[in-house]
């Protein structure tokens, strides 16, 4: 039980970290970010306004089963982020998420794996 707590609460400090970084990312430049996330994993432009992508997440799996009439059913799922940096001219304009990126108190908790090193703590 204490350790189901525990994993929930580094959980929610991970979400915490990916909501900061959507504040704190704005405005920061290329360089800044290369040195905070390390190179995209792919990159689109238009005009002044060009998008790196970002891949995040550990891994996990989440599994959820039901028992009927002696029969199981299960369903499993894999959290992800997929992390987008939206540049105008040479800095951030915007953080965007997408993926199934956490639970419901834990939303954006994949995507801290990411960009946890371009936030500053609180």
């Amino acid at each position: 039980m204490a350790l189901a707590v525990a994993v929930s609460g580094c959980a929610i400090q991970r979400a915490q970290v990916a909501q900061d970084a959507r504040i704190q990312m704005v405005g920061m430049s290329k360089e800044q970010i290369l040195a905070c996330m390390g190179p995209p994993a792919n990159k689109a432009a238009e005009g002044q306004t060009e998008v790196w992508g970002y891949n995040s997440g550990d891994g996990t799996v989440v599994a959820s089963g039901s028992i009927s009439g002696g029969s199981f059913s299960g369903v499993s799922s894999s959290r992800f982020c997929k992390i987008n940096l939206v540049f105008a001219g040479s800095a951030v304009n915007s953080v965007n998420y997408q993926g199934r990126t956490g639970g419901l108190i834990t939303a954006g908790e994949q995507c801290a794996y990411a960009v946890d090193a371009c936030v500053k703590p609180r």
